[in-house]
């Protein structure tokens, strides 16, 4: 998660400004989608996969994954395996968008499933997160290893799974791009290479969503996740009425932070000028670990983070096979 003005709130982002039509303190609505409700739709991505992964992501061996170090190099090495043993395909030549940092090399990875109608596979959908965190903090009993398992691990694993998905059921008309990001906790400097990459080959992207601290859940009272930037664009409504329930809502207490920008969304709506948006589920009340060498995998709810995957492939589904592009900027 971005490094900004957190040095009094280990807190990640949320909305930038507020409608009056805005869910005001997001009180559950009808058909909205929380934390205990079983959701009608069949488990497709399993628990065990998604533990696995974490576990790895956030483990000791990786040393925190700070850009430059040989933790994060282990955690591309690991995500490029998945791609490839699931069959997701390299955009580029390689997995890797390379980077320069004065003397540091930083590099995300990115996977590409194709879309299978030929009228919509050049519209590219694209899913992030960033992969990076800070390596090191403040000594916990022996402990200075930041492992990052909610940030942004936990948001890591839901795009390694939705890739999985997509390469192994083609259920996507238009092309999506699964991208990891580094460098973000330097100041979100790896989404911002790949937007202006991206830019530069005019690539026809639609919509961005990143995926930020999914690995707890809110209160039993609340809606599933927040998404960012909530007024700037019609997505929060389009990706409820896909999910068939509320999955996302407003979050009041974000705004004042101005944090629509401060995360891996915000390069790719300043580059493109699209509907591109942040979801968590983090809502600093659910997580004192920000920074901290105690985000670890054990604090993370497995049963959370698979009804959290699993609730947005219809949401994914419903942005990659509408007939016409139905996320839009909203006029303000």
């Amino acid at each position: 998660m971005y490094k900004v003005f957190f040095l009094a709130i280990t807190v990640f982002f949320t909305t930038c400004k507020t409608t009056e039509t805005a869910t005001k303190a997001n009180p559950i609505q009808k058909n909205s989608i929380t934390q205990n409700e079983t959701i009608n739709l069949s488990t497709t991505i399993e628990a065990a996969s998604i533990k696995s992964n974490m576990e790895f992501l956030a483990s000791d061996a990786l040393e925190g994954r700070n850009t430059g170090t040989v933790g994060i190099e282990k955690a591309a090495v690991f995500i490029e395996d998945f791609f490839k043993k699931n069959n997701v395909r390299p955009y580029f030549e390689t997995y890797r968008d390379s980077f320069n940092l004065k003397d540091i090399v930083g590099y995300n990875v990115v996977g590409y499933v194709e879309g299978h109608d030929d009228a919509l596979k050049n519209e590219f959908v694209i899913l992030g997160a960033h992969y990076d965190h800070i390596g090191t903090a403040q000594e916990v009993n022996g402990d200075v290893i930041a492992n990052g398992a909610n940030d942004d691990a936990s948001g890591t694993v839901a795009v390694m799974e939705w890739a999985k998905y997509f390469a192994t059921t083609k259920s996507n008309k238009r092309s999506i791009l699964f991208t990891l990001y580094s460098a973000e906790e330097m100041g979100l400097k790896g989404s911002e290479h790949l937007a202006e990459r991206l830019k530069k080959i005019n690539l026809n992207v639609y919509t961005m969503i990143n995926f930020e601290m999914i690995g707890v859940p809110r209160a039993k009272n609340q809606v599933m996740s927040y998404i960012t930037g909530y007024s700037k664009s019609n997505m929060p409504e389009k990706l409820n009425e896909y999910a068939g329930g509320s999955v996302v809502g407003y979050f009041q207490k974000a705004k004042q932070f101005g944090l629509f920008k401060r995360s891996d969304n915000y390069p790719f709506h300043k580059a493109f000028g699209i509907p591109a948006h942040a979801i968590s589920t983090f809502d600093f009340t659910n997580f004192e670990y920000y920074h901290h060498v105690d985000d670890e995998s054990d604090k993370m709810d497995f049963k959370h983070m698979t009804h959290f995957i699993n609730s947005f492939i219809p949401v994914i589904k419903g942005i990659t096979n509408s007939a016409s592009k139905e996320i839009k900027i909203n006029n303000e």
